[in-house]
């Protein structure tokens, strides 16, 4: 797998590589659809309004899209602006072409979860598996919402909330935990591993500490973030401050990839 350390906003270079990656699938397969996972959270704002803006532009026709999102929060409406359906409306639905039937998120209401995400998971089959899945980290170093002592094999279902996880997010709940939610529904790490690529990104020095696990450790359920090196296709984006905790060989390494180009976007390590 790769450490790519990114030199532009990772937003920026996140929404080029979709959009390179989705083009040169339909270049071999133009009458097909490109299945995405998807996530939610401050870190990816900036790629989503760069894929906006490249729907906008004209540079990315967003038809033949088929998207999965990671999670949603348990008990929340669709409607309730802290849900990820309506994030996702916000900062993408609502600015693309990607059909409504393309688009695919848990149901935080059912009444039946075990069945819902069972219905997901067969969703993702029936769509012939997702090809990129783009995701963040928690400062924990979970992915979507499975939480540290997750199993590499777990599927789509109900999960608890960790405090910490509800503490970083009650941000977005205007400071309130109470009203956090304490459950939910997430993709499993082992659906996430399924992915033929999957890129994670990481940014800001509340992201560090999860990042130095991650490349200090071999694969471990404490940090659901290792499962990555179980993947032959998974790269983990950073920026500056992300990297401020790893070792100093590595540092030095991406010093010396700056100084022989300065002007590149990433510079990427084989990990």
């Amino acid at each position: 797998m790769k450490l790519a350390l990114a030199n532009i906003n990772l937003g920026l270079w996140a929404a080029a590589y979709i959009k390179q990656t989705a083009q040169a699938f339909w270049a071999k397969h133009p009458q097909e659809t490109f299945t995405l996972g998807l996530p939610t959270g401050g870190t990816v704002t900036d790629m989503y309004a760069n894929l906006r803006l490249f729907y906008q532009t004209g540079a990315l026709d967003f038809s033949r899209f088929v998207t999965f999102n990671m999670d949603e929060y348990a008990g929340l409406l669709p409607e309730h602006p802290q849900s990820y359906h309506s994030y996702m409306q916000q900062h993408l639905f609502s600015g693309v072409n990607i059909p409504p039937q393309n688009r695919h998120l848990l149901n935080g209401m059912t009444q039946d979860p075990a069945a819902e995400c069972a219905a997901y998971e067969e969703s993702i089959r029936q769509a012939g598996g997702i090809k990129l899945f783009v995701g963040g980290v928690g400062r924990n170093g979970h992915i979507a919402f499975n939480e540290p002592g997750s199993e590499f094999t777990s599927r789509t279902r109900l999960v608890e909330l960790t405090l910490g996880t509800r503490q970083a997010n009650a941000r977005f709940f205007g400071n309130h935990l109470e009203k956090v939610p304490t459950h939910a529904l997430t993709v499993g790490i082992g659906t996430l591993l399924d992915a033929q690529e999957i890129l994670i990104l990481a940014d800001g020095p509340q992201k560090a500490q999860a990042v130095s696990t991650f490349v200090c450790n071999e694969p471990t359920l404490s940090c659901p973030l290792t499962a990555l090196k179980l993947h032959p296709n998974a790269t983990l984006l950073i920026d500056k401050e992300a990297a401020s905790l790893l070792p100093d060989d590595l540092k030095d390494c991406f010093t010396e990839l700056e100084t022989q180009n300065p002007e590149a976007a990433i510079y990427c390590l084989e990990l």
